[in-house]
């Protein structure tokens, strides 16, 4: 009996998210305006800055009736969130919190975001749609590779797969030669994880002379950084399996805000329901209408602790009609950044960041360059420091360097070669100084 209620209870979970999925371009936007509207209103009344922002720009809540009425509004930037850290961007009282997640960074002031319970719920409705969207279902076991902890990948797809009613084996990043292990012993039919890491689990499975081909993954879901199509026709043939894009920001939500389908691999759908998208002239701010490319900014139409108006992700990418999902647009793969970001397995650095460790010695004097590169699968991170004339050593400051390297792994969590060069070595700019050179295979 319990099985059967079971049964009858993921039935009608199903097509509860066929209803909303499938909804026709009309409804959903009649429900984002209703839904726009409790979203301002609830920033406006409940959160300082929104409050004075609105003011500032001479809105308020009731001035938005239609959609057309949102660029009105202002931006929200990512230095507005940290210099409102850790909780004064949340809506309810801390109490009413039940999860905080965080970003990295270096001077101590990370971006804090914060659940209620029912923040809590959409974001595992939003995800248990985005890993049946990506093919899969009730029943499959989910291998689970994003990291878990304050980064909100793991727990994010943790709880989506659990709401599809997923087995999960919640095993976090790391530990290569494990991962291998577990995925020819559970045999999982899913697996998520950033796709480079994807492409270190194929080479160990060949290190261990077994054929990725006979594997029991299907259904690839990869996000956290950018990957190309070339990537993803490598990781479906080395696996034959199916391997999908999925997006979001802890900003907005976590992961969970758009996803490829399964039955097209067109671009990510966005969940329009929950998550209001915009595109706009990255210089200007203008809304720039659908299909062509600018800045990617979301509005939150239903979280409750922390709400997000007009958010800019940074992000390049434009907006399309949706296929699978029809009353869903999608937005294209992303394709770059209109600031100077670098995601580099999966996360986010700032050269500004890598500045601020530098400066802190005493032996550099501020000239640097960061090269990107692809050794085999992972991306790697080098900086070449110039030191100053009176530090320099003639052997490159090895112990220096290695101190800086392990200060950037510490505090911003990604591995980067640290190298001291001779002073006068690194060519000088007369304009903006080009701190990043990105020399991965591209396409």
């Amino acid at each position: 009996m319990a099985s059967t209620k079971s049964q009858v209870k993921s039935s009608a979970y199903h097509a509860e998210m066929d209803e909303a999925e499938r909804a026709s371009r009309d409804a959903i936007m009649a429900l984002q305006t209703r839904r726009l509207a409790w979203s301002l209103k609830h920033a406006y009344e409940n959160v300082a800055h929104y409050r004075q922002a609105f003011d500032k720009a001479g809105v308020r809540p009731e001035d938005f009736t239609q959609l057309s009425d949102l660029a009105k509004f202002p931006f929200t930037v990512k230095t507005d969130l940290r210099d409102n850290y850790p909780f004064n961007m949340f809506a309810v009282p801390r109490e009413k919190l039940v999860r905080v997640h965080a970003s990295s960074g270096t001077t101590g002031k990370p971006i804090v975001v914060g659940y209620t319970q029912a923040d809590i719920d959409i974001w595992s409705e939003v995800m248990a749609r985005s890993i049946r969207a990506a093919g899969g279902r009730t029943g499959m076991i989910l291998h689970n590779a994003y990291g878990y902890g304050l980064f909100t990948g793991g727990l994010g797809a943790h709880y989506g797969a659990e709401r599809l009613g997923c087995t999960v084996v919640p095993v976090s990043g790391g530990m290569t030669e494990r991962q291998v292990q577990l995925i020819n012993d559970f045999r999982p039919d899913i697996i998520t994880v950033t796709p480079s890491y994807m492409l270190a689990i194929s080479d160990e499975f060949k290190r261990q002379k077994l054929d990725p081909r006979r594997s029991s993954l299907k259904f690839g879901i990869f996000g956290a950084e950018p990957w190309t199509n070339a990537m993803r026709a490598e990781i479906e043939a080395t696996f034959e399996m199916d391997a999908t894009d999925i997006y979001g920001l802890s900003e907005v939500i976590g992961p969970g805000v758009a996803q490829e389908c399964v039955e097209t691999k067109d671009g990510l759908h966005v969940w329009e329901d929950h998550f209001y998208p915009e595109v706009i002239d990255p210089e200007t701010g203008r809304v720039l209408p659908d299909g062509e490319k600018g800045e990617l900014v979301f509005t939150s139409l239903t979280k409750e602790a922390f709400p997000i108006i007009r958010y800019r992700t940074r992000d390049l990418t434009r907006l399309l009609p949706g296929t699978a999902r029809p009353g869903m647009r999608r937005m294209e793969k992303v394709t770059g950044r209109s600031d100077d970001m670098i995601i580099l397995r999966g996360v986010n650095v700032f050269p500004t960041q890598i500045e601020e460790a530098l400066l802190a010695t005493d032996w550099c004097g501020g000239h640097f360059i960061i090269e990107l590169t692809r050794q085999g699968r992972m991306d790697e991170m080098t900086v070449l420091a110039e030191a100053r004339r009176e530090s320099w050593d003639g052997d490159g400051l090895v112990a220096q360097a290695e101190k800086v390297s392990s200060f950037i792994k510490n505090t911003i969590g990604v591995t980067a070669q640290v190298r001291a060069v001779a002073p006068g070595t690194l060519e000088r700019s007369l304009g903006k100084a080009k701190r990043v050179y990105d020399k991965r295979p591209k396409g």
